[in-house]
């Protein structure tokens, strides 16, 4: 069965827009001018930089009389408040399944707050597993994730496995090249964005999920993946994860430990200056 796996912030949820709608909502309840919103997502760099940055700059700047534990559970309720999964993007999930594909989530980030993500957006019942890089213990764009995720989706990653398996994302460096690395055919999510690497390239390039889901599933002669960069076996964490349609939700919670920590075409640098999505 064809495998489809999809990036969780600013890929299948809008998490820059729920950030902002946090940032307004902070900004309202410490009576803060509503125009320093720029301030914030400038520091936020897109879910990049650390919480412990952002939220102890908000700190000093406004002076405020709170412990950091506060404020990041604060602002930890807050971002998942406003954390959705557009009906459009419901539909293209339901429209690959009808088509045959298994689904599933790769993220870089804490295991805590992503599963919170997956389960508030109810995205845990559209797709069949999803590999959390805290939990799992690498990154995109390593390709031992992409395998994780693959066995944790009933795909065992041996054989042609990757022939048959697309990777969609919005951060050049850990989802385009990791599909990259591991063989994978790709689609880039622009978000209106120049494509700015030079050693490689997305197979393909969408706005958003929508398109991406109809130009994969239309691909009929959609160029061949290359050949990973390097192979490796099915590791312990690949071949003790579990199976298709169990839910992985008791099993990451268990093992959490709570830390939290996500633009047209693809390219050669494989390593990652921020190598996972604060929220």
């Amino acid at each position: 069965m064809p495998l489809l796996l999809f990036d969780l912030d600013n890929t299948l949820l809008p998490r820059d827009a729920a950030f902002r709608a946090w940032a307004l909502d902070f900004l309202a309840e410490h009576h803060l001018p509503a125009g320093d919103l720029g301030w914030f997502t400038t520091i936020d760099g897109g879910g990049y930089v650390p919480r412990s940055t952002v939220l102890g700059a908000a700190k000093r700047r406004y002076g405020l009389d709170r412990s950091m534990d506060f404020l990041l559970a604060h602002y930890r309720r807050g971002i998942n408040s406003h954390i959705h999964c557009p009906s459009s993007h419901v539909k293209a999930l339901n429209t690959a399944r009808s088509a045959g594909w298994s689904l599933g989530i790769v993220s870089n980030g804490g295991t805590r707050p992503q599963l919170e993500k997956i389960r508030r957006a109810g995205l845990s019942s559209l797709v069949d597993g999803w590999v959390i890089s805290e939990e799992a213990r690498c990154l995109k764009p390593d390709p031992q994730i992409f395998e994780i995720a693959a066995q944790r989706c009933g795909v065992p990653p041996v054989g042609d496995w990757a022939a048959h398996t697309w990777m969609v994302g919005d951060h050049a460096p850990a989802d385009i090249a990791g599909a990259e690395l591991t063989g994978l055919r790709s689609v880039w999510l622009h978000h209106d964005r120049p494509w700015a690497e030079h050693g490689y390239r997305p197979t393909l390039s969408a706005a958003g999920i929508p398109e991406a889901v109809g130009l994969i599933l239309s691909a009929r002669s959609a160029p061949s993946p290359r050949r990973p960069v390097s192979s490796t076996a099915t590791t312990a964490a690949g071949s003790a994860a579990a199976p298709k349609r169990v839910s992985p939700f008791a099993r990451l919670t268990a093992v959490s430990s709570g830390t939290a920590t996500g633009p047209g075409i693809t390219a050669a640098g494989a390593g990652v200056a921020a190598t996972s999505t604060s929220a």
